[in-house]
């Protein structure tokens, strides 16, 4: 089963690496799921969050543009998979020719699918799986700080 997944917040995080590591909170089915990004990637996320546009097209920006020029929408992205510690997604996506609808999967990193997501208003889906694996109570995080509430 899946279940839809709202952006918590981008911050800051402790990791194996150590603190100071990109993280990107989710909150799905009451829980927090953490995911550690790059540093690009939590910067496109907050922007995308925020609403600032940017000079430039971003890597995320361009490719929603790209998909909308070839008829192209994304339906969803699904964090559906984790193994050794690192999450997989997938990106759906519909295209339409003429009056014929063509359905498409594409493998992509948890982060790009995130920060894709937060641009089209797409719903983000993570599987009972990767939640019962890696989702952490709401009190193992101080989020409120963080996110300045």
């Amino acid at each position: 089963m899946e279940h839809e997944a709202t952006v918590e917040g981008v911050g800051v995080g402790v990791s194996e690496e150590g603190s100071g590591t990109p993280v990107v909170l989710l909150h799905v089915r009451g829980e927090i799921l953490p995911i550690f990004v790059s540093s690009d990637q939590a910067q496109s996320m907050q922007l995308a969050i925020d609403g600032d546009p940017f000079e430039r097209p971003l890597t995320h920006d361009l490719l929603v543009e790209m998909v909308a020029e070839f008829g192209s929408a994304i339906d969803r992205v699904r964090i559906d998979d984790l193994a050794d510690g690192t999450f997989y997604a997938k990106i759906d996506t519909e295209q339409y020719v003429g009056d014929r609808r063509k359905d498409m999967v594409f493998d992509a990193r948890p982060s790009d699918g995130i920060a894709i997501s937060l641009r089209v208003d797409c719903p983000l889906v993570v599987s009972d799986e990767v939640i019962d694996e890696a989702g952490r109570p709401p009190e193992e995080f101080d989020i409120s700080d963080e996110l300045g509430r």
